[in-house]
C-alpha cells in the first residue's frame, strides 16, 4: 500500500498547469525540466499525435487527447482540472509559445471570469522549435536577424500573410515559414515563393526540414530558384535565406547553410 501511494504524486493546492514544448520529437532534444514535468503530471492534455510523442505514461496518469482543431477547448479543460487541484500538463510540439498551446491557455485565462483559474500555479516550459531544429541540422541559417511566419490562413487573412512576407523580404530577413502547405490549401506556398522571388535572387539558399528529430527526418538544401511546392507538406519547415545567406558543399554530400553575423556597411558610410 505504501509503495502504491508513493507512485501517485500528491495533488498540489492550488493545482499546477504546465504548458510544455516537446521539442522536435527526439527524446534527447527534450528539456530535462519538461521530462520532469511529464513524469510528475496526473493529467496530460493535448493533440493526440503530440500526446503519443510525450509518452509512455504510467497507468496512474490520465491522457486527455483530442483533435488538433480544439485548442481553446483543451486550454479550458486544462485550467479547470488544475483549478480542482490536479497537476496538469498541456503538450505542444516544438516550443509551446510558437503557434502552439501557450497562446490558447493565456487567452482562455484572460477571457474567463474564474478566480480559481487565476490561482493556478501556471508555468510555460520552452522547447526547441522546428525552425531551430532544422537550422541546426543545416548549419546556421538563422545566424542573423530572422522572422517566423505561418502560411496558414485559418486564423488570419491571406492578404495579411502576403503583406508580412513582402515586408520581411524588403527588410532582408531570413524567414522560417511554418504550416507551408496542406491538402486544403496547396496553392499558398507557390504563391509565397513567387512573391519572394521578386525580392531575392534565384541562388538564395533554402532549407527544407521535414520531421527533423523524428525517425522520418529529411533535410534538403536547395535554392529559391529550384525549390518547388511539391517538395513540401505540413510537416516541413521552410527556411528562406537573406541576401547574405551562403551555402557550401559538405563532405559526404549536401551543403552547409549559414547566415553571417556581420552586415556590410551601407554604401558611402
Amino acid at each position: 500500500m505504501e509503495q502504491a501511494l508513493q507512485s501517485q504524486p500528491p495533488s498540489p493546492r492550488p493545482g499546477r498547469l504546465a504548458v510544455i514544448g516537446l521539442g522536435p520529437g527526439a527524446p534527447e532534444l527534450m528539456a530535462p525540466a519538461v521530462r520532469d514535468e511529464l513524469d510528475r503530471a496526473q493529467d496530460i492534455v493535448g493533440y493526440t499525435t503530440y500526446v503519443r510523442m510525450a509518452g509512455p505514461f504510467r497507468p496512474d496518469q490520465r491522457t486527455l487527447d483530442s483533435d488538433n482543431r480544439c485548442e481553446m477547448d483543451r486550454a479550458r479543460l486544462a485550467l479547470r482540472l488544475a483549478a480542482e487541484g490536479r497537476h496538469v500538463v498541456v503538450v505542444s510540439s516544438g516550443d509551446p509559445g510558437i503557434f502552439a498551446m501557450a497562446t490558447a491557455v493565456m487567452e482562455a485565462l484572460e477571457q474567463a471570469d474564474e478566480p480559481a483559474w487565476r490561482a493556478v500555479d501556471l508555468a510555460i516550459l520552452p522547447g526547441i522549435s522546428a525552425a531551430q531544429a532544422a537550422a541546426a541540422r543545416a548549419g546556421a541559417p538563422l545566424g542573423h536577424d530572422f522572422c517566423i511566419i505561418s502560411l496558414s490562413d485559418n486564423l488570419k487573412p491571406w492578404s495579411q500573410i502576403e503583406r508580412r512576407l513582402e515586408h520581411a523580404a524588403l527588410g532582408d530577413f531570413v524567414m522560417a515559414l511554418y504550416n507551408p502547405s496542406s491538402k486544403a490549401r496547396p496553392w499558398q506556398l507557390g504563391q509565397a515563393l513567387d512573391l519572394l522571388r521578386r525580392y531575392r535572387a534565384p541562388a538564395t539558399p533554402v532549407v527544407l526540414g521535414r520531421d527533423v528529430g523524428r525517425p522520418a527526418e529529411q533535410l534538403t538544401a536547395t535554392t529559391l530558384g529550384e525549390v518547388w511546392p511539391e517538395q513540401v507538406d505540413m510537416r516541413t519547415v521552410v527556411i528562406v535565406g537573406s541576401s547574405l545567406t551562403r551555402q557550401f558543399r559538405r563532405d559526404g554530400g549536401g551543403a552547409w547553410v549559414y547566415t553571417p553575423r556581420w552586415y556590410p556597411e551601407a554604401e558611402g558610410a
